[in-house]
């Protein structure tokens, strides 16, 4: 109660001071994260683990915002720490996830059937089975063309490889068509076909098959890469940012599939995320391949870590002497 002078109308002063607690972190830091403000997100989240440092939920939540930045690493150590002092269900989803992300594929499977184990009907149950059939294709992936005795594709799959890798455009083509004639259940084929003609001049050919393979398979990532790169390159912006939105927040399993949507991300000059993508890679499965080299080391450049690019291109042009005649942006 304030008393005022005399003489003048006595007010109430009902103003009570207001001392945030963990709830009201936690609030900010959802509406940040929705908002996709990432940064103002984690420090939201960080004061409300503080205000409540044993709530498996602000944990939990963090947890969520570090795997949508990649921050992979860090998010399970959260989820680690929430197991060892709850029973906190959710959690073993979230891990699933992110060893999926991670390439770790054994772990990711473990996690999702101990949280099917506990939580058969829970809420993140159809995202666990849906995860455990996407880790089942990619561990199948291989063997499925092994058992039919595909030395005649993998010799086909080497030589485009060679050709799209170096940018070879003329040469690609109609080995790829044979491709598609031999091995029509071959699906990614067509999208490495329609990358050599738009590549060659036959750009308006090339967005329409990808549009038509989008029409039937509306979440091809494959198709979600190229048309983001074509419309790109022909300076649709508006075309373009409809499929690299589609991309940005699509962490694949797969090497290969995770190489793409980095390599793309350069290629459109979002450096920043496609840097950030490069981090992600597992080197050792993708050094034979120089587009992993030529776009992480560009990339580097222009996020600031001149060593890294530097060091990157020296192996990637001592690797494969082509590539020294291509320009960069350091020259």
């Amino acid at each position: 109660m304030q008393q005022v002078t005399k003489g003048k109308k006595e007010q109430q002063n009902n103003v009570i001071p207001f001392i945030p607690e963990g709830d009201f972190y936690f609030t900010k830091g959802i509406e940040a994260f929705q908002k996709r403000k990432f940064d103002i997100a984690i420090k939201w989240m960080k004061k409300a683990t503080e205000a409540k440092p044993e709530d498996p939920l602000y944990l939990c939540q963090m947890s969520v915002i570090y795997t949508e930045i990649g921050a992979f690493h860090a998010a399970n150590q959260l989820l680690n720490k929430v197991l060892q002092s709850s029973d906190y269900v959710d959690c073993y989803y979230l891990l699933a996830n992110n060893y999926a992300h991670l390439g770790l594929l054994h772990d990711a499977k473990k996690f999702a059937l101990s949280y099917l184990e506990q939580e058969p009907e829970g809420d993140l149950s159809e995202e666990a089975k849906r995860l455990l059939e996407l880790i089942d294709i990619d561990e199948d992936e291989e063997e499925d063309w092994d058992l039919e005795d595909e030395d005649e594709l993998l010799i086909y799959q080497e030589t485009v490889f060679y050709h799209m890798e170096n940018m070879e455009w003329e040469k690609a083509i109609p080995l790829i068509e044979e491709m598609m004639t031999l091995f029509p259940e071959h699906k990614l084929t067509k999208h490495d076909y329609t990358q050599a003609l738009f590549f060659s001049g036959n750009e308006e050919k090339a967005i329409q098959m990808e549009e038509d393979i989008l029409d039937e398979e509306p979440t091809s990532l494959y198709s979600h890469v190229n048309l983001a790169l074509f419309y790109f390159q022909q300076g649709k912006y508006t075309e373009y940012e409809v499929h690299i939105q589609a991309l940005l927040n699509v962490y694949p399993i797969h090497e290969q599939q995770k190489l793409r949507i980095a390599v793309t991300l350069a290629r459109t000059n979002r450096f920043e995320e496609a840097f950030q993508r490069f981090l992600l890679l597992s080197k050792g499965k993708l050094k034979g391949h120089p587009s992993y080299f030529r776009w992480y080391s560009i990339a580097a450049f222009h996020h600031g870590d001149k060593e890294r690019a530097y060091k990157l291109w020296q192996e990637g042009t001592k690797k494969y002497p082509k590539l020294a005649k291509e320009s960069v942006p350091w020259d």
